[in-house]
């Protein structure tokens, strides 16, 4: 078959395979709708409450008389949200978006405003590219899982968590967060994961017992703060990194000291490339 046959062929399979393939739409938005979201606390002692947002901006915080009270602001019919409860398991969600196909988000809106309960609970979040603004204070969080896409997030616990918190764990991708009064978590473990970005993690609070830190970042910048009269150990296994410690902590080798009283602090910090900042 010569060369001449060989190329027909392929313009002939090419061509019908453009037949057959249609690009993405990009999702036309429609009229604004504004929707409660309500849900009850749930009878039983181990309660789930699973958030799951694709794009958008989602407020979370203290206050409401039941599990969940709060609402749904969207312009496309696909961010409706959905309550789904299955006894002491409840998911908030949306349809299944494909938002990774969709060319733009122009005109779109989603917005989720919603106040969270007092009941223990484990509380999960799932999202993808989206803006968060989390305070998590005066809530009874068992264990607290989020794993999110390109994120700008500012998570907070201005008030200690009414119950001892097992792991908080944080999963993203290349996103900006910063995570304030995390002493008052509560937690005795704690991972947090990520790509490039910047990232602030924030000791302050009230530390009652001692807790370990695993960090795992990429290329980034990443401060770390930890109150003085703290005891933390700091130990860095980074491979191009710059480390920045300020005054009060002591280094020996990979390691860096702060001494104080009560509960220490023990951090791992594995990070790719970038920066590294301890400070108070």
């Amino acid at each position: 078959m010569n060369t001449k046959i060989i190329s027909a062929f392929l313009a002939l399979a090419l061509a019908s395979m453009a037949c057959g393939f249609e690009l993405p739409k990009a999702p036309e938005p429609g009229p604004e709708v504004t929707e409660n979201i309500s849900v009850p606390t749930p009878d039983g002692d181990n309660v789930n409450l699973k958030l799951s947002f694709g794009a958008g901006e989602m407020t979370l915080a203290p206050g409401a008389d039941q599990l969940v009270d709060g609402t749904a602001t969207y312009n496309y019919s696909a961010f409706k949200p959905i309550v789904t409860i299955d006894g002491s398991d409840i998911q908030v969600g949306m349809s299944d978006v494909n938002f990774n196909s969709f060319p733009s988000f122009n005109n779109l809106k989603n917005i989720w405003d919603l106040k969270l309960g007092d009941t223990p609970m484990d509380l999960s979040i799932e999202a993808g590219a989206y803006t968060g603004t989390f305070e998590l204070g005066s809530l009874a969080l068992n264990t607290l899982t989020i794993k999110d896409g390109a994120a700008e997030v500012e998570l907070a616990f201005s008030e200690p968590n009414l119950t001892e918190m097992s792991i908080l764990q944080y999963g993203t991708g290349a996103s900006n967060v910063k995570m304030i009064g995390l002493a008052n978590a509560n937690f005795s473990l704690m991972d947090f994961s990520s790509g490039a970005g910047d990232y602030t993690l924030d000791f302050s609070g009230d530390l009652k017992r001692d807790a370990s830190i695993t960090i795992s970042s990429g290329l980034s910048n990443m401060i770390i703060v930890v109150p003085e009269g703290v005891n933390a150990v700091v130990t860095v296994d980074s491979g191009a990194s710059n480390i920045n410690a300020g005054s009060g902590w002591e280094q020996d080798g990979k390691t860096y000291t702060q001494s104080g009283e009560g509960p220490t602090l023990t951090f791992v910090i594995n990070i790719g490339a970038g920066n590294v900042t301890l400070t108070k």
